[in-house]
Protein backbone atom coordinates (compact mmCIF):
# COMPACT_ATOMS: atom_id res chain seq x y z
CA UNK A 1 0.00 0.00 0.00
CA UNK A 2 1.38 3.33 -1.28
CA UNK A 3 2.14 5.69 1.37
CA UNK A 4 -0.11 8.72 1.34
CA UNK A 5 2.39 12.04 0.30
CA UNK A 6 2.31 14.26 3.67
CA UNK A 7 1.75 17.79 3.56
CA UNK A 8 5.55 18.95 4.21
CA UNK A 9 6.57 16.53 1.36
CA UNK A 10 3.92 18.19 -0.60
CA UNK A 11 4.65 21.55 0.42
CA UNK A 12 8.69 20.84 -0.33
CA UNK A 13 7.98 19.73 -3.96
CA UNK A 14 5.71 22.54 -4.31
CA UNK A 15 8.11 25.14 -3.39
CA UNK A 16 10.45 23.38 -5.09
CA UNK A 17 8.87 23.79 -8.75
CA UNK A 18 7.49 27.60 -8.17
CA UNK A 19 10.92 28.76 -7.24
CA UNK A 20 12.73 26.64 -9.82
CA UNK A 21 10.23 27.24 -13.06
CA UNK A 22 7.28 28.92 -12.02
CA UNK A 23 5.15 26.20 -11.69
CA UNK A 24 2.48 26.65 -9.36
CA UNK A 25 0.63 23.10 -8.31
CA UNK A 26 -2.07 22.60 -5.69
CA UNK A 27 -3.14 19.35 -3.99
CA UNK A 28 -5.52 18.70 -6.46
CA UNK A 29 -2.41 18.11 -9.16
CA UNK A 30 -1.40 15.27 -6.72
CA UNK A 31 -2.06 12.72 -9.13
CA UNK A 32 0.21 14.92 -11.77
CA UNK A 33 2.97 14.61 -8.70
CA UNK A 34 2.69 11.27 -8.83
CA UNK A 35 2.73 10.39 -12.20
CA UNK A 36 5.49 12.57 -13.29
CA UNK A 37 7.61 11.87 -10.26
CA UNK A 38 6.71 7.92 -10.46
CA UNK A 39 10.21 7.34 -12.71
CA UNK A 40 12.48 9.30 -10.58
CA UNK A 41 11.36 7.20 -7.18
CA UNK A 42 11.81 4.50 -8.87
CA UNK A 43 14.87 4.75 -10.33
CA UNK A 44 16.59 6.36 -7.01
CA UNK A 45 15.34 3.33 -5.87
CA UNK A 46 13.00 5.37 -2.62
CA UNK A 47 9.58 4.31 -0.95
CA UNK A 48 7.66 6.43 -1.76
CA UNK A 49 7.53 10.48 -2.54
CA UNK A 50 7.95 11.70 0.93
CA UNK A 51 11.32 9.89 0.53
CA UNK A 52 11.81 11.80 -2.70
CA UNK A 53 11.11 15.06 -1.29
CA UNK A 54 13.35 14.37 2.14
CA UNK A 55 16.51 14.16 -0.19
CA UNK A 56 15.02 17.04 -1.47
CA UNK A 57 15.30 19.13 1.94
CA UNK A 58 19.44 17.93 1.89
CA UNK A 59 22.23 19.91 0.95
CA UNK A 60 23.76 18.85 -2.27
CA UNK A 61 20.51 17.84 -4.30
CA UNK A 62 20.79 20.24 -7.05
CA UNK A 63 20.93 17.44 -9.21
CA UNK A 64 17.90 15.35 -8.20
CA UNK A 65 15.84 18.76 -8.01
CA UNK A 66 16.82 19.72 -11.83
CA UNK A 67 15.53 16.28 -12.43
CA UNK A 68 12.31 17.05 -10.46
CA UNK A 69 11.63 20.15 -12.24
CA UNK A 70 12.00 18.55 -16.04
CA UNK A 71 9.74 15.61 -15.26
CA UNK A 72 7.39 18.11 -14.05
CA UNK A 73 7.65 20.71 -16.78
CA UNK A 74 7.79 18.76 -20.20
CA UNK A 75 4.71 19.95 -22.07
CA UNK A 76 3.29 17.84 -25.49
CA UNK A 77 4.50 19.66 -28.06
CA UNK A 78 3.58 18.77 -31.63
CA UNK A 79 3.81 20.40 -35.42
CA UNK A 80 1.48 23.18 -35.94
CA UNK A 81 -0.28 22.99 -33.26
CA UNK A 82 -3.90 24.43 -33.13
CA UNK A 83 -2.78 26.02 -37.10
CA UNK A 84 -4.01 29.33 -36.43
CA UNK A 85 -1.24 30.96 -35.09
CA UNK A 86 1.15 29.51 -37.90
CA UNK A 87 -1.09 30.46 -40.75
CA UNK A 88 -0.92 33.86 -39.09
CA UNK A 89 2.75 33.96 -38.93
CA UNK A 90 2.84 33.00 -42.65
CA UNK A 91 -0.26 34.89 -44.08
CA UNK A 92 0.44 38.15 -41.82
CA UNK A 93 3.58 38.55 -39.62
CA UNK A 94 6.02 37.62 -42.47
CA UNK A 95 4.39 39.91 -44.62
CA UNK A 96 4.55 42.60 -41.82
CA UNK A 97 7.68 42.18 -40.49
CA UNK A 98 9.47 42.27 -43.83
CA UNK A 99 7.29 45.18 -45.43
CA UNK A 100 8.78 47.52 -42.20
CA UNK A 101 12.70 46.06 -42.60
CA UNK A 102 15.23 46.65 -45.29
CA UNK A 103 16.78 43.87 -47.72
CA UNK A 104 19.64 41.97 -45.66
CA UNK A 105 17.98 42.60 -42.27
CA UNK A 106 16.96 39.77 -39.41
CA UNK A 107 13.96 38.49 -38.39
CA UNK A 108 14.40 37.07 -34.75
CA UNK A 109 12.01 34.34 -34.01
CA UNK A 110 11.67 33.56 -30.19
CA UNK A 111 9.89 29.70 -29.59
CA UNK A 112 9.76 30.04 -25.94
CA UNK A 113 9.91 26.73 -23.63
CA UNK A 114 9.43 24.85 -27.11
CA UNK A 115 9.63 20.81 -25.69
CA UNK A 116 10.99 18.97 -28.21
CA UNK A 117 11.39 21.23 -30.77
CA UNK A 118 8.21 20.69 -32.72
CA UNK A 119 7.03 24.60 -32.76
CA UNK A 120 10.52 25.70 -33.77
CA UNK A 121 10.57 23.28 -36.85
CA UNK A 122 7.04 24.24 -37.44
CA UNK A 123 8.00 27.82 -37.97
CA UNK A 124 11.34 27.03 -39.35
CA UNK A 125 9.22 25.07 -42.68
CA UNK A 126 6.86 28.15 -43.05
CA UNK A 127 10.15 30.48 -43.21
CA UNK A 128 11.48 27.83 -45.37
CA UNK A 129 9.20 28.08 -48.30
CA UNK A 130 8.78 31.61 -47.70
CA UNK A 131 12.09 32.78 -49.43
CA UNK A 132 10.31 34.93 -52.29
CA UNK A 133 8.94 37.21 -49.96
CA UNK A 134 11.69 37.13 -47.44
CA UNK A 135 13.56 39.37 -50.63
CA UNK A 136 16.91 38.41 -48.74
CA UNK A 137 16.06 39.19 -45.09
CA UNK A 138 17.40 36.24 -43.49
CA UNK A 139 15.16 34.76 -40.08
CA UNK A 140 16.88 33.74 -37.11
CA UNK A 141 14.81 31.14 -34.70
CA UNK A 142 15.60 30.45 -30.94
CA UNK A 143 14.22 27.64 -29.08
CA UNK A 144 14.43 27.38 -25.79
CA UNK A 145 13.38 25.20 -22.77
CA UNK A 146 14.28 24.12 -19.85
CA UNK A 147 14.63 20.70 -19.65
CA UNK A 148 17.78 19.41 -21.32
CA UNK A 149 16.44 15.91 -22.33
CA UNK A 150 13.31 17.62 -24.22
CA UNK A 151 16.20 19.92 -26.07
CA UNK A 152 18.79 17.00 -26.82
CA UNK A 153 15.50 15.26 -29.11
CA UNK A 154 15.00 18.87 -30.39
CA UNK A 155 18.49 19.18 -31.84
CA UNK A 156 18.36 15.97 -33.35
CA UNK A 157 15.51 15.88 -34.90
CA UNK A 158 14.07 12.36 -34.61
CA UNK A 159 10.46 11.84 -34.09
CA UNK A 160 8.22 8.79 -34.07
CA UNK A 161 5.65 8.21 -36.81
CA UNK A 162 3.07 8.76 -34.03
CA UNK A 163 4.68 12.27 -33.68
CA UNK A 164 4.48 13.17 -37.21
CA UNK A 165 1.16 11.89 -37.68
CA UNK A 166 0.10 15.04 -35.33
CA UNK A 167 -0.83 17.94 -37.38
CA UNK A 168 2.20 17.40 -39.88
CA UNK A 169 0.52 17.89 -43.72
CA UNK A 170 1.65 15.06 -45.72
CA UNK A 171 3.78 17.19 -48.33
CA UNK A 172 5.92 18.27 -45.71
CA UNK A 173 6.73 15.38 -44.35
CA UNK A 174 7.85 14.02 -47.53
CA UNK A 175 9.62 17.31 -48.45
CA UNK A 176 11.31 17.48 -45.45
CA UNK A 177 11.96 14.82 -43.25
CA UNK A 178 13.47 11.44 -44.66
CA UNK A 179 12.64 7.89 -42.95
CA UNK A 180 14.35 6.25 -40.35
CA UNK A 181 12.80 2.97 -39.55
CA UNK A 182 11.47 3.19 -37.52
CA UNK A 183 11.51 6.90 -36.79
CA UNK A 184 11.97 10.10 -39.68
CA UNK A 185 14.77 12.58 -39.39
CA UNK A 186 14.02 16.52 -40.34
CA UNK A 187 15.82 18.12 -42.76
CA UNK A 188 19.61 19.14 -41.93
CA UNK A 189 18.62 22.20 -43.67
CA UNK A 190 15.31 23.25 -41.22
CA UNK A 191 17.28 21.54 -38.80
CA UNK A 192 20.28 24.81 -39.45
CA UNK A 193 17.77 27.42 -38.96
CA UNK A 194 17.19 26.40 -34.97
CA UNK A 195 18.89 27.57 -32.33
CA UNK A 196 18.35 25.14 -29.23
CA UNK A 197 19.54 26.96 -26.03
CA UNK A 198 18.75 25.57 -22.52
CA UNK A 199 16.96 28.55 -20.68
CA UNK A 200 14.35 29.51 -17.81
CA UNK A 201 11.69 31.91 -18.50
CA UNK A 202 12.62 33.24 -14.93
CA UNK A 203 15.74 34.25 -16.04
CA UNK A 204 16.70 37.57 -16.76
CA UNK A 205 15.57 37.35 -20.77
CA UNK A 206 18.30 39.97 -21.91
CA UNK A 207 20.72 37.44 -22.25
CA UNK A 208 18.68 36.06 -25.15
CA UNK A 209 18.63 39.44 -27.22
CA UNK A 210 15.80 41.14 -28.89
CA UNK A 211 13.07 39.47 -30.58
CA UNK A 212 10.05 40.24 -33.28
CA UNK A 213 8.08 37.69 -32.76
CA UNK A 214 7.59 35.49 -29.52
CA UNK A 215 5.43 32.17 -29.41
CA UNK A 216 4.93 31.11 -25.46
CA UNK A 217 2.08 29.39 -25.95
CA UNK A 218 0.27 27.06 -23.45
CA UNK A 219 2.97 28.10 -20.95
CA UNK A 220 1.56 30.89 -18.61
CA UNK A 221 -1.44 28.80 -18.03
CA UNK A 222 1.20 26.90 -15.16
CA UNK A 223 1.96 30.16 -13.28
CA UNK A 224 0.01 31.65 -10.70
CA UNK A 225 -0.67 35.67 -11.85
CA UNK A 226 1.86 37.74 -10.57
CA UNK A 227 4.75 35.38 -12.25
CA UNK A 228 2.64 35.93 -15.79
CA UNK A 229 2.58 39.37 -15.04
CA UNK A 230 6.38 39.97 -14.65
CA UNK A 231 7.13 37.15 -17.42
CA UNK A 232 4.63 39.15 -20.40
CA UNK A 233 6.66 42.65 -19.03
CA UNK A 234 9.66 40.87 -19.51
CA UNK A 235 9.45 39.73 -23.02
CA UNK A 236 7.65 43.20 -23.81
CA UNK A 237 11.48 44.51 -22.88
CA UNK A 238 12.55 42.53 -25.84
CA UNK A 239 10.71 43.20 -28.68
CA UNK A 240 10.60 46.39 -30.96
CA UNK A 241 7.23 48.53 -30.87
CA UNK A 242 5.69 46.46 -33.82
CA UNK A 243 6.50 43.29 -32.13
CA UNK A 244 4.04 39.91 -31.94
CA UNK A 245 3.04 37.75 -29.28
CA UNK A 246 1.56 34.33 -29.80
CA UNK A 247 -0.01 32.61 -26.52
CA UNK A 248 -1.94 29.34 -26.13
CA UNK A 249 -5.60 29.65 -27.03
CA UNK A 250 -6.43 29.61 -23.21
CA UNK A 251 -4.01 32.09 -22.20
CA UNK A 252 -4.58 35.74 -22.66
CA UNK A 253 -2.96 38.94 -21.46
CA UNK A 254 -6.07 40.50 -20.44
CA UNK A 255 -6.11 41.89 -16.44
CA UNK A 256 -2.39 40.95 -16.28
CA UNK A 257 -0.26 43.30 -17.91
CA UNK A 258 -0.43 46.40 -19.99
CA UNK A 259 2.64 45.89 -22.44
CA UNK A 260 0.30 43.98 -24.99
CA UNK A 261 -3.32 44.37 -26.44
CA UNK A 262 -4.70 41.93 -28.45
CA UNK A 263 -4.52 42.55 -31.66
CA UNK A 264 -8.26 42.91 -33.84
CA UNK A 265 -9.81 40.30 -35.06
CA UNK A 266 -7.46 38.07 -33.80
CA UNK A 267 -7.62 34.70 -31.16
CA UNK A 268 -3.78 34.44 -29.50
CA UNK A 269 -2.22 36.70 -31.27
CA UNK A 270 -1.36 40.46 -29.56
CA UNK A 271 0.75 43.29 -30.51
CA UNK A 272 3.19 45.35 -28.05
CA UNK A 273 1.82 48.74 -26.52
CA UNK A 274 2.91 52.15 -27.31
CA UNK A 275 3.93 52.43 -23.30
CA UNK A 276 6.01 49.36 -23.24
CA UNK A 277 9.30 50.46 -22.41
CA UNK A 278 12.56 48.72 -23.52
CA UNK A 279 15.09 47.55 -21.35
CA UNK A 280 18.45 47.97 -22.63
CA UNK A 281 20.50 44.79 -24.06
CA UNK A 282 23.60 44.05 -22.71
CA UNK A 283 26.27 44.89 -24.70
CA UNK A 284 27.89 41.65 -25.29
CA UNK A 285 25.25 38.70 -25.47
CA UNK A 286 25.54 36.05 -23.65
CA UNK A 287 25.62 32.22 -25.18
CA UNK A 288 22.61 30.10 -23.21
CA UNK A 289 23.19 26.65 -23.09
Amino acid sequence: MTTPLTTVAFDTLANLLKTKSGLVIGMDKLYLLETRLGSIVKREKLPDMNVLAERLRRPGSDALARDVVEAMTTNESFFFRDDKPFAHFRTQALPRMVASRPPGSTLRVWSAASSSGQEAYSLAMIVAESTALLGGRKVEIVGTDIARDQLTRAREGLYSQFEVQRGLPVQMLMRYFRKEDPNWRIAETIRAMVQFREFNLLSDLRALGRFDIVFCRNVLIYFDQPTKSRVLEAISSLMPPDGLLYLGGAETVLGITTRFAPMPNERGVYGVTAGAPKVAMPMRMAVVG
